[in-house]
């Protein structure tokens, strides 16, 4: 029976090596419901959001781990975001994708990897770092060990059903038979994106490594969810300031601002931005061009 939506972490006792599983079912589902993927597109997004909930199960820290592609290809934006609730959400931008194209030819040169730890306390950080890698995993575990100096194996793999991910990480030495990485690695190269997507988390970890002392982690469920709000929207408008939000109300009557992670759509009219300033703007923009 596959365990649909749900992630568990797992640590070797007589080896250096962590890790965690992740299958999203719903949770992609709900991504893919909000707008209409190309395929290569689709599957780099799935197989980015695996990657984040595996990566912020590792992570130490409450906060929002946000994972971004800036791509100057057909690719020009991907974006996943990890709250510590363990729910997830995603969306891209792109231009005209080819059918069949490969990662590096949808991102093109000097595409550029970003990862933002934005903690509820304390300063957020960014990592940025070039793209290196035929695939995702490759580029993400070259990242990890640029920037976290952190031995890395990644398996991802996506599709129009599901989105999954294996995640190895080579703990300091000192923790078990150092010859334990290697053997933990080489294992997880034979699994398959077939069985990746098909079988329960549980029955890989038992194919791969029945042999070792591996204990798992209680499984925790993941779900897609959206924070985006009328408030937020509100804040961002004030960011922009009130003679450029009262010059669009004049333009088109309202602002309207569409989520690009879940599609709502807010619309502020003359007396939501009058409000939202505490004065009317609005007349005083229309007054001085006049």
């Amino acid at each position: 029976m596959k365990q649909t939506d749900t992630l568990q972490r797992f640590i070797f006792d007589d080896a250096p090596v962590r890790g965690a599983i992740v299958r999203l079912d719903d949770t992609w589902q709900a991504v893919l419901s909000r707008r209409h993927y190309p395929a290569p597109v689709r599957d780099v997004l799935g197989q980015m959001m695996a990657a984040a909930a595996l990566l912020a199960a590792n992570l130490k820290f409450d906060g929002t781990l946000i994972m971004q592609i800036h791509g100057k290809g057909a690719l020009k934006l991907a974006v996943i975001e990890s709250n510590p609730d363990r729910t997830l959400r995603a969306t891209a931008k792109w231009d005209d994708v080819a059918e069949g194209a490969s990662l590096p030819q949808l991102l093109g040169e000097g595409a550029q990897f970003v990862i933002t730890l934005e903690p509820k306390e304390g300063q957020p950080w960014q990592g940025i770092v070039a793209l290196e890698g035929e695939n995702l995993a490759q580029m993400l575990e070259n990242y990890m060990l640029r920037s976290e100096q952190l031995d890395t194996k990644l398996i991802l793999t996506a599709d129009a059903g599901s989105a999954a991910g294996l995640l190895l990480q080579r703990l300091p030495d000192g923790h078990g038979d150092a010859e334990g990485w290697p053997h933990a690695k080489m294992l997880a190269e034979t699994l398959s994106s077939q069985e990746l997507l098909e079988l329960a988390g549980t029955e890989i970890l038992h194919r791969l490594y029945h042999d070792d002392e591996v204990r798992l982690f209680d499984a925790e469920t993941l779900a897609f969810a959206c924070n985006c709000s009328q408030e937020r929207v509100g804040d961002m408008l004030k960011m922009l300031g009130g003679e450029e939000v009262a010059g669009v109300i004049l333009e088109q009557g309202s602002v309207e601002i569409n989520c690009e992670f879940c599609n709502q759509q807010y619309v502020f009219d003359e007396d939501d931005v009058n409000a939202l300033f505490q004065m009317d703007v609005v007349h005083a923009v229309r007054e001085a061009r006049h």
